[in-house]
């Protein structure tokens, strides 16, 4: 078992292990469409999502992912628009969960990595399945292949994983 220590601009003295290997052993119920790297590759948060986080999660991780070291950047995004609310948004509305204080995206990596929290897994893999409401109604409303209908909808499904290239 491997023991990680986060020490990053928002999460000081934080430890987990991992107890699954990297990307196995989801719960039954949970199939993300994405990997961590290939959405940080695709193009999500601006590209600046995770930068202070890179010494937590695998160094190829970060090989091709699309970031903004200095500032958010929407052209880092892989429909070059923005497609989130702020944190402060996040924390008033009650979707930031402990330990994962970034939110959803935070938690999938953990999880991906290898973390288990049984009671917190279950919150969030039942966000991400609401989620999917998302996908139908792009599906319901966009000519099949045209990647620009509903471009915010679709960075935000690439945000939880779902592809949204279908």
């Amino acid at each position: 078992m491997t023991l990680i220590r986060v020490d990053d601009k928002m999460q000081q003295g934080y430890t987990y292990e991992l107890t699954e290997k990297t990307g196995t052993n989801f719960a039954a119920d949970f199939t993300p469409e994405l990997t961590p790297p290939q959405m940080l590759e695709m193009g999500v948060f601006e590209g600046h999502y995770l930068n202070d986080c890179q010494q937590e999660f695998p160094k190829e991780w970060f090989t091709n992912a699309r970031l903004s070291p200095t500032c958010p950047d929407i052209k880092q995004n892989y429909f070059q628009i923005k497609s989130r609310l702020p944190l402060s948004e996040w924390q008033k509305r009650g979707w930031i969960i402990a330990p994962d204080v970034r939110g959803w995206f935070q938690w999938y990596c953990r999880y991906y990595y290898g973390r288990r929290l049984p009671e917190i897994d279950i919150i969030q893999i039942k966000r991400w399945k609401a989620f999917k409401r998302h996908k139908a109604q792009v599906i319901k409303n966009c000519y099949i292949g045209d990647i620009d209908c509903r471009k915010r909808q679709r960075q935000a499904l690439l945000q939880w994983a779902y592809n949204p290239l279908f």
